[in-house]
C-alpha cells in the first residue's frame, strides 16, 4: 500500500514539473543580396552570420513596394534534395514547374514545395505595382528522401487554419500544433515543423510547447518580442532573428505597440550537407550527380 501511494507521489510531482524553458541563444541581422532576375531581399538563413539552423537551410524576406525591386521574379531554375516554403503577406506571386503545377500565391497564402529528386520551377510577381512582402524558406530532407517524387502542399489563405487569441491576438498556423491545438494546413514527417505566424496586442505573453530537441527560432516582422527566460529575458527588435536554446517551451512578450513575428522548429537530421546553388545533398559525389541530371535534362 505505501508503495503506491509512494508510486502515484511521485508520478504527480513528475506531472507537476515546469517544461523548461528556451531561452536566446543567438541574435543575427541578414544580409542584404538579391536572388533570381534581381529580387532584392534579407537573407537571414544562408548567410555568413547564420549558415545553417539544420534543418533550415535558408530563410529569405522579400519586401518592396518598389517595382523595379521585385518585377524579375525567379524565372526557372532546378533543385533537388530539399523543400521550398513560399508565405506571402502582401502581394501575389503566380508559381509554374515542369509536372504541369501552377497557381497564385496570396497575401496569408503558402505553398510548401517538396523538390525531391528535382523539378524545374519559376515564381513570379502576379503584380506590376505595390508592395510585395514575404519569406522563402528552405528546408532540408532526410537522406533517404532526397530523390523521392516532388509534392505540392498549397493552400488558399481562406484555408489556412487561425487561433484568434485573448486582446485580439491571432495566430497563423502553417504547421504544428498550437498549445490550444489548432493545427496548420500542411502536415510533413521528415522534420515535424512548427510554423507559426502570430500578431500579439501590446504586453501579451504567448506561451508555446516546442519539442525538446528541435531547432528554434523567431524572426521578429513588426514591433518588438522579448524572450522570458532565468536567468533574464532577452528583447528582440524588429528585422532580427533570435536563434533559441534547446528546452519545451518558450514564452513571449510583445513590446508597449504589440508584435508580428515568425515562430519556427524542425526536427534537425545531423547528416551530412553537401550544397551548391539549388542542390542540397549529403555527398560530393551526388552533388556532382545532381548537375549532371539537369545539364542532361533529366529533371521533370
Amino acid at each position: 500500500m505505501n508503495h503506491m501511494t509512494n508510486t502515484v507521489m511521485h508520478n504527480a510531482q513528475q506531472n507537476s514539473v515546469k517544461p523548461s524553458e528556451r531561452s536566446v541563444k543567438k541574435i543575427v541581422s541578414g544580409v542584404k543580396t538579391s536572388d533570381g532576375d534581381g529580387v532584392k531581399l534579407t537573407r537571414i538563413i544562408g548567410s555568413s552570420q547564420l549558415e545553417i539552423l539544420d534543418p533550415f537551410l535558408l530563410l529569405d524576406c522579400f519586401e518592396s513596394d518598389q517595382a523595379e525591386d521585385y518585377i524579375g521574379g525567379f524565372p526557372t531554375h532546378p533543385h533537388r534534395g530539399f523543400e521550398t516554403v513560399t508565405y506571402l503577406l502582401n502581394g501575389r506571386m503566380r508559381h509554374k514547374d515542369s509536372a504541369g503545377n501552377e497557381g497564385v500565391i496570396e497575401p496569408g497564402g503558402v505553398q510548401w514545395m517538396t523538390a525531391g529528386k528535382g523539378i524545374l520551377h519559376s515564381e513570379m510577381p502576379e503584380q506590376e505595382n505595390g508592395l510585395l512582402k514575404g519569406f522563402q524558406l528552405w528546408v532540408n530532407l532526410p537522406s533517404h528522401a532526397k530523390m523521392n517524387e516532388p509534392q505540392y502542399q498549397e493552400f488558399l489563405p481562406h484555408s489556412m487554419a487561425r487561433e484568434q487569441l485573448t486582446n485580439g491576438g491571432q495566430i497563423n498556423v502553417i504547421a504544428g500544433t498550437t498549445n490550444q491545438g489548432t493545427i496548420g494546413a500542411v502536415t510533413n514527417v521528415h522534420s515535424e515543423p512548427l510554423y507559426l505566424d502570430v500578431h500579439l496586442s501590446a504586453g501579451q505573453v504567448l506561451t508555446q510547447l516546442i519539442t525538446l530537441d528541435h531547432n528554434a527560432f523567431i524572426y521578429v516582422i513588426e514591433g518588438e518580442v522579448t524572450v522570458q527566460s532565468e536567468p533574464s529575458n532577452t528583447a528582440i527588435e524588429a528585422q532580427k532573428l533570435a536563434v533559441l536554446t534547446n528546452g519545451e517551451q518558450v514564452s513571449l512578450q510583445s513590446g508597449v505597440e504589440g508584435s508580428r513575428f515568425l515562430l519556427i522548429a524542425g526536427k534537425p537530421f545531423n547528416e551530412p550537407i553537401a550544397r551548391h546553388g539549388p542542390f542540397v545533398m549529403n555527398t560530393r559525389e551526388q552533388l556532382l550527380q545532381a548537375f549532371d541530371d539537369f545539364n542532361q535534362g533529366k529533371f521533370t
